[in-house]
């Protein structure tokens, strides 16, 4: 984390290209003025001053003691940094630095505000490193990455259950014989992961090829399967960031503000890879499609894509501007010869053992997507929406306006013809802004079509938007919120919605 880089590499950190980030210029992140010799040296501005490496090795190595200080506080003793640990924490799920540290504080209260106040200064730490981005080098950009990889890797699931409802759909098809789109987790209460899952009612949201895969951890015992879906979800990250990079250098830009703008974000850190979610098994390869489409792989692109969208529907959003940027718009050419069609063709082509493969497995089965997507997150953006209306949160008819608003989004986009990185980047955020069920690590769909993309507004409003999500999922916007009196969840849709997660998770 410390590593100071060769003078060569400074050498080529101050020649590289500019790098278009959070500022105002074209370049966005000024780099520092050099006084030459004889000159009368100026008193730096402030943004200039946070271009320093210093700063941002500074920004590199709070966010690698944020994570460290919540992973040692959840390894530590069961607490509500990891939900369901009060039922069960054994050795297997706590990790190697359980009691490394000793008896640390478990209260509630104390850990709540901790773990707000971190997530906190490592979000501005993380708009410090990417303010300094082009005066570090790539090699200690990637130091800082895999070292954070690894300290969560040892961590218990942070704040969420999902790693466990993995499993526990994996063992009621891979072992129990059950299919998990058409029964519950609660079919196998008996199982050992049960006790550690949270939606015991809910029929599997995930796609088919993520749910397949996951079939031979059922045959694994439990302790072992976690550690393999575990090490599985951070090897996944690792070479989802690696495909951001080389897209960054596809491109022919700097691939550090890229990389660092997708892997340095808090919440990509602390929720999306810190509960070892599923949603870079989606992001890995539709990366690769994206990747491949910039090499003219216009047939393995869209194998790429299908798989991607296997693994979690949302993925599909990306379609249209592929085809855009597949779409030769200053020339006819034949039909066999147009990359549109031969983007189209690999969907196909892959779509065929896909679906083959689900039909053997579920039947005509699919996931469950209409049961969470009508439930409500306090600040979910048509809750928010509603209840300023006065219409009593977001209601079906809120829902079903910003589902046709998204439609609308994407077809405005794609018939402008612009960049369609960026295009795709503001469809994703019309997309979120559009959920029902909006969570903070949704913002990792966003991410790396925002740092590819050529919209200086599409970063900023990612990094306002990451903002937004971190301070209202922290629990102490919730704890202060009670406490003034104020109960967002209070109207009829809202306590309709609460109902029917409760039914959900009972």
């Amino acid at each position: 984390m410390r590593h100071d880089p060769s003078q060569g590499d400074r050498s080529r950190a101050l020649a590289s290209k500019p790098v278009a980030g959070l500022g105002a210029g074209p370049g966005d992140i000024a780099l520092p003025r050099v006084a030459l010799p004889g000159t009368r040296l100026r008193v730096l501005s402030r943004r200039v001053v946070l271009s320093g490496p210093v700063y941002g090795r500074v920004g590199l190595g709070a966010l690698f003691a944020g994570c460290l200080a919540v992973v040692v506080f959840a390894a530590a003793s069961p607490s509500v940094l990891v939900p369901r640990s009060r039922f069960a924490f054994p050795d297997w799920l706590s990790g190697p630095m359980h009691g490394v540290f000793g008896h640390l504080i478990t209260d509630p209260l104390v850990l709540s505000y901790g773990l707000s106040a971190v997530v906190l200064a490592m979000t501005i730490a993380y708009v410090v490193a990417l303010a300094s981005v082009r005066m570090l080098s790539m090699r200690t950009i990637v130091i800082a990455i895999v070292a954070l990889h690894v300290v969560i890797l040892l961590s218990p699931p942070l704040e969420l259950t999902d790693v466990f409802n993995y499993l526990g759909y994996a063992r009621l098809g891979g072992l129990h014989g059950l299919n998990p789109y058409t029964h519950v987790i609660e079919a196998a209460r008996h199982d050992p992961v049960f006790g550690l899952t949270s939606w015991h009612n809910l029929r599997s949201p995930y796609g088919p090829a993520f749910t397949l895969l996951t079939y031979p951890l059922a045959r694994l015992p439990l302790p072992v399967a976690y550690w393999v879906l575990k090490l599985a979800t951070v090897l996944a990250s690792l070479g989802f960031i690696a495909l951001v990079w080389r897209c960054a250098r596809q491109l022919g830009r700097d691939p550090r503000f890229a990389v660092l703008f997708v892997a340095a974000n808090p919440i990509f850190l602390i929720y999306e890879l810190g509960g070892f979610h599923n949603d870079v098994f989606m992001l890995l390869p539709a990366m690769a499609s994206i990747s491949l489409l910039l090499d003219r792989r216009d047939l393995w692109s869209g194998a790429a894509l299908m798989l991607a969208v296997s693994v979690k529907f949302t993925a599909v959003i990306l379609l249209p501007f592929l085809l855009l940027a597949a779409r030769p718009w200053n020339r006819p050419q034949p039909i066999s010869q147009r990359r549109g069609v031969r983007l189209l063709a690999g969907t196909a082509l892959a779509a065929i053992p896909l679906a083959f493969a689900s039909y053997a497995a579920f039947g005509l089965a699919t996931p469950n997507l209409s049961d969470q997507s009508t439930l409500l997150t306090v600040f979910s953006v048509p809750n928010l929406v509603g209840l300023a209306l006065g219409v009593g949160g977001g209601t079906p008819t809120l829902l079903r306006i910003g589902s046709v608003a998204v439609v609308l989004v994407v077809a405005v986009l794609v018939r402008r013809r612009g960049d369609w990185l960026s295009g795709a980047g503001w469809s994703t955020l019309a997309l979120m802004c559009s959920l029902a069920w909006l969570v903070p690590w949704y913002i990792v769909w966003l991410l790396p079509l925002a740092a590819l993309g050529t919209s200086i507004r599409l970063r900023r409003a990612t990094v306002a938007f990451t903002v937004f999500l971190v301070l209202t999922f922290i629990p102490a916007t919730v704890m202060t919120l009670t406490n003034l009196g104020f109960h967002p969840m209070s109207t009829p849709v809202d306590r309709a919605s609460a109902a029917r997660q409760l039914r959900l998770e009972q």
